[in-house]
This record gives C-alpha cells, structure tokens and sequence, in this order.
C-alpha cells in the first residue's frame, strides 16, 4: 500500500509539524490530530482515548493500528513538553521550529517528538513497500511529562480489555547521553519520594532550653538517610541512591524556633530493594536519631515506580542489531536514567527503549541534530523490517 499524505515519509517535517504544537502537559494542542491525520491517511484505525478522574488532568491519548494479525509490535511515546521556562533564553522560539546549522530547536525536539517522528516515518516507509506479516500500533499520550495518571496507565487497562495487548514495545525515549547508538533501556529503576515532618517545641532562641528544635533533629536524620549505603547494585542494576530535594519550615521569622520542619526525598532503587524494606530502614533510622531527642515524626512514602528489567530476547537482537549497522556502534544494554511510561507498558508485554540524544532535554535551547533524526529513523525501519521478516 502506499500513502498520499503530504510529508509522510519525511521525519523532519513530522517533527517541525509536532513542535509547533506548544503541547505542554496535559494538552496535546494539536499534536495528536495532526498524527491521527497522518496515521489514518496511511491506513490505520485510529482511537482517541479521553481519559479523567483519580486526581490527575483530563488526558487526549491516541491508539492507532494497522493490521490484526500477530507478531504485533507497538511503538510508544508521549507528545507532551515541560513548559519552555525563560522564553527570551532560548536561541530560537520554543515553539518555532527553527533549523540552525543543521541543528533543529524547540521544547520536544528530542522528548520527545523528534523520536515520534522518526518511528510515524519509519512505519510509514515501511507500509509504503509491504504490508508486514503482522501488526503495528502506536501508543502515544499527552500526559509523560505531568503525573501519568491518566495517560499510558490508563491506555494500557484499556487495551487489555480490548485484546489489543502487543507481542513488544518499543518506547522511543531518547535513551543516548552523547551520541546516537550509545544505549537501549531494557529496564528502569524504581522511584519512591519520600516527605519527612519532625515536631518538636516552639520557643524563643534565646531560651533554647525551653524549645525543642525539630531543625536539628531532622538534619542528624537526612544526614543519616545521605550517609546510608542502600546497596552495591545487582548484576542489572546501579546501587540505588538517595537524594534530599528540599528542606522547608515556613518560618518567615529569624528568632523563633520552628514546631516542626519537613524535608522531600527521592530513592532511586534497583531489583534489590522494594518499598516496604526501605520504609523499615528510614524509619529504624529515624527512630535512633528523634526518639532520644524527644522529637516526633511522621515519614509519608509514594511509590511511583517499581525496578524492572525485561530480559533480552531475539526482538532486542534485532534492534541492537540494526542500531550497530546504522551508526557502527553496538549499544549497550543499560537501566539508567529516570521513570518513563516503560514502567507502565511492561505490565502487558516486553518494552525496551531506544531513541536520540538526551543531552538537552528540559533545557533551555533543547536540540537535536537533523542528521540524527534520519538516522534513527532508518534504523527504526531497519528494525521494523527485522522484526516482521521482511529484511
């Protein structure tokens, strides 16, 4: 079959397309319309999945797919950006587009609507010579970037109960610190964030002895909590590490002791660890640090992802395999980095990652090289090809 929507078969027309929809999270603001343009003028039967409730956002989410047959292969993603910050900073509008040098800029150029493109271009390319012995779906949301609650989570209860659930994902995160080839994600560490409160006494500084500080309670305990040695890693995984992100009392005056103090943390951890182990070692830590000192606590835990590794197959051969024929590196097979909706889609199928260079994401001036748009998307076709047999 072949396909007449202008510009299909381009990535970089895709990406400049995806860009300009300023798509900050939860809204897709056109992004999502313009794929289901793309993708139906292609062939495929194309869903718009609105989603609300649970205390997240209303989400637009897009489920597209072209045959039923298997092996079926999804190709995953999110359209929505983190807010551009300081506009006047940027080289070139957030929003524009612009190519420089060769360079594409704009918030999403690499997360991560210049991987979409590559893969609506691959696929596209691909349909346009044969129809695969199989399936090809996309999963694509616009609510990564914010609380994911009513995006790929709920997208993915959905195709369960469809029978729309695939043989693979392939998640095209931008998964290379420096250059294109470097890294596929088979897994993903898990995420806990922590909120520490500690009570104790308000008084005058002057008359300490009738005040309890919790100031000082809750800074033995996050030096505790920083000094701690959670793991040494497994043989998938890096140690997992704490780090303190804020300490607050609200107290606008400089000569009162505090009632209380709160501090935030994140954990990162590896298969080694699991919620409820690291809830008994920070409170047992607590306990030796606040109970002697006469200070109360309260420790508030939410998990927002579990470790997880998918173990490689024949499909992530493919994949590696086509990653070293286009950019004559053989990518390493790592677990790094933060949460992705990878967390969510390995509850129904295998995921892995793999995208472009991750280098500027969420910055100011984010980037990515044009050359490496193409790149990618000959080795997303290149896998494609692998994946249904028709190499």
């Amino acid at each position: 079959m072949t396909t007449t929507f202008a510009g299909s078969l381009d990535p970089v027309a895709h990406a400049i397309a995806l860009i300009r929809c300023p798509s900050v999270t939860p809204d897709q603001a056109g992004s999502l319309d313009y794929m289901e343009a793309v993708l139906s003028a292609a062939g495929f039967a194309c869903r718009r999945l609105l989603f609300s409730g649970d205390g997240g956002a209303e989400t637009d989410n897009l489920y597209a797919r072209i045959g039923s047959a298997a092996p079926h292969l999804c190709l995953a993603g999110h359209v929505d950006v983190v807010p551009p910050g300081d506009e006047a900073a940027w080289r070139h509008p957030p929003f524009a587009a612009a190519i420089e040098d060769g360079i594409l800029y704009g918030r999403g150029a690499a997360d991560m609507k210049g991987g979409i493109a590559a893969m609506m271009a691959a696929a596209l390319r691909l349909l346009g010579v044969e129809r695969p012995a199989g399936s090809i779906s996309f999963l694509i949301t616009a609510d990564e970037e914010g609380r994911a609650i009513n995006g790929t989570p709920k997208v993915v209860a959905w195709m369960r109960v469809a029978g729309e659930v695939p043989d693979h994902c392939l998640l095209g995160e931008p998964t290379n610190d420096n250059a294109l080839g470097e890294t596929i994600k088979i897994g993903r560490r898990g995420s806990l964030n922590g909120r520490l409160t500690v009570s104790g006494r308000q008084g005058h500084v002057a008359y300490q002895h009738l005040a309890n500080n919790p100031l000082s309670g809750l800074v033995a305990v996050l030096k505790a909590y920083d000094d701690a040695v959670l793991d040494e890693g497994t043989a998938d995984f890096a140690p997992s590490n704490l780090e303190i992100t804020s300490i607050d009392t609200g107290n606008p005056t400089v000569n009162i002791i505090p009632a209380k103090a709160e501090a935030r943390f994140n954990i990162r951890f590896n298969d080694s660890q699991s919620r409820a182990g690291l809830e008994r070692r920070l409170t047992t830590m607590a306990d030796r640090v606040l109970e002697p000192a006469g200070l109360t606590y309260v420790l508030a835990l939410e998990q927002t992802a579990e470790a997880f590794v998918t173990r490689p197959g024949a499909w992530v051969t493919m994949l590696a395999d086509a990653v070293a024929e286009a950019t004559g590196r053989m990518p390493e097979l790592a677990t790094g980095g933060g949460t992705s909706d990878a967390r969510f889609i390995k509850n129904i199928c295998p995921v892995v990652e793999f995208g472009l260079v991750n280098k500027t994401i969420h910055q100011v001036n984010e980037c990515v090289a044009v050359a490496d748009i193409h790149a990618l998307t000959a080795i997303y076709e290149a896998f494609f090809r692998r994946y249904f047999g028709a190499a």
